[in-house]
């Protein structure tokens, strides 16, 4: 049974309370508690001396502390959680609730910072500068926040600015794909969470290395993406799919258990999804700004049906023209009904099974043992989802619509980013050969100019 006993090391005026937790024979761990006592207060049996109130209390947080780790230790030796100094050191802070050093060299405490004021933080945007980080840059923080917490307990230290370094980098970018299994693109974008904390540190006076600022992010390459989109003959496919069957439903449940476990499948839930899909997939919206989509964002112009969204992650104002007949109907006959993001996500799978879209490509789907995704082939309804709208609607419409007019309905910053989004490169010929057709078109109605040709000679 593991002991615990309190000791003192020095005979100075205000010595150090240290805590030793003898776990075995051959396992001892010792840490400073925090507190400090005259040598004069300290008692045989290795507590302060109860003669003054201070120390009755001293004694009462001390024997708090015992309980503590006695109850941490027992519950974190049967789940195998390493118990060294460092767990030690992390149990005396819980105890008395703690802030582990509030110095802002640290990473830890600047990336708190930024979450702390994370509403009232100016962000540039193409419309100049707005106040206050998004959800999703707030989400991105907290997942850094929690990954550099991690790190820390596996290297047993905090990270202070000044150590981040070549060096440093380099293992952290070794943790993050070899033992946490993340992908290059999920490695490069915490490199870059990374770079973006220290560059604001500096901004805020804190010393910070060079080369921090110039820390290398990354993602996959063009021929490591695998992009699942929704041709426009499988978009057909999915219109033309009638869901009212119930016979049907009930048979398709039985045979696919796991693909529906949790869905409520009836000819209505299956008419909103495929809905969704449909109205998604013509208007290059995010899912979340698609999924709240209502009546008040619609609008007529001579005669002609508008969809004005703001984009939750960008707050950019974007127009949709809505000219596809099929979506005009749904739009003003059968608006579906909002339903949470992950469920339509799962309805979507259903849907483009039922509606034949079974052809085996390659792509990358989550492993729910492993939490990580894994290359190979599957069915392509099995990697379909929500996210795909967005670049189904990019990738069907691209070369037919100049790339302008829809990045300004994706929202992209610029065109580049566009291309990445479809896993395309530009095509400068692409691009010529559009200007002559628009050209072409500008002038059809033009009479003809006569050119007087010279003979060459002078008769």
């Amino acid at each position: 049974m593991a002991k615990i006993k309190f000791l003192l090391q020095s005979k100075s005026e205000n010595s150090q309370i240290y805590i030793r937790v003898s776990i075995s024979q051959y396992v001892s761990l010792k840490k400073k508690t925090g507190f400090s006592i005259n040598p004069k207060d300290w008692s045989e049996s290795n507590l302060p001396k109860q003669t003054k109130n201070e120390n009755k209390t001293l004694s009462n947080n001390l024997k708090k502390l015992e309980t503590f780790v006695l109850e941490n230790l027992n519950k974190d030796l049967a789940n195998s959680v390493l118990i060294d100094a460092y767990w030690l050191e992390t149990q005396i802070n819980n105890c008395f609730k703690r802030v582990v050093k509030t110095d802002t060299g640290l990473l830890i405490n600047h990336i708190q910072y930024i979450l702390d004021n994370s509403n009232t933080r100016k962000v540039r945007t193409n419309g100049g500068v707005k106040i206050g980080l998004s959800k999703e840059t707030i989400k991105n923080y907290t997942v850094f926040k929690n990954i550099i917490l991690e790190y820390q307990k596996t290297i047993k230290k905090q990270i202070q600015f000044i150590e981040i370094t070549n060096t440093f980098v380099d293992k952290f970018t070794n943790w993050l794909v070899n033992t946490k299994k993340y992908s290059a693109n999920t490695t490069g974008r915490e490199l870059q969470i990374l770079k973006t904390v220290c560059i604001d540190a500096e901004k805020n006076e804190i010393p910070v290395t060079p080369y921090s600022k110039t820390i290398q992010h990354f993602s996959e390459s063009d021929k490591d993406r695998y992009i699942q989109t929704l041709s426009i003959d499988e978009l057909d496919q999915i219109k033309n799919t009638n869901f009212t069957d119930v016979e049907q439903i009930k048979e398709f449940k039985i045979a696919n258990p796991q693909l529906t476990k949790n869905l409520l499948l009836t000819p209505e839930t299956l008419n909103n999804a495929q809905n969704w899909i449909l109205i998604g997939c013509e208007i290059g919206q995010r899912g979340g700004d698609l999924l709240k989509i209502t009546t008040e964002n619609i609008r007529y112009k001579g005669g002609n049906m508008y969809l004005d969204i703001i984009q939750q992650k960008t707050n950019k104002s974007v127009t949709i023209g809505i000219i596809a007949p099929h979506v005009i109907d749904i739009i003003e006959n059968d608006l579906p009904k909002e339903i949470p993001h992950q469920k339509l996500n799962n309805y979507v799978k259903v849907i483009c099974k039922m509606a034949g879209i079974i052809e085996v490509v390659k792509g990358t789907k989550l492993n729910t043992e492993t939490n990580r995704k894994e290359l190979g082939k599957y069915p392509k309804y099995e990697l379909i989802a929500s996210h795909c709208f967005r670049r189904s609607f990019a990738s069907n419409y691209y070369k037919k619509i100049p790339t302008a007019v829809l990045i300004g309905i994706t929202g992209h910053s610029k065109e580049s980013l566009f291309l990445a989004y479809i896993n395309k490169r530009e095509d400068k010929d692409a691009n010529a050969d559009l200007f002559m057709k628009f050209y072409e078109d500008l002038n059809k109605d033009k009479a003809p100019e006569m050119k007087v040709i010279k003979s060459g000679t002078n008769n």
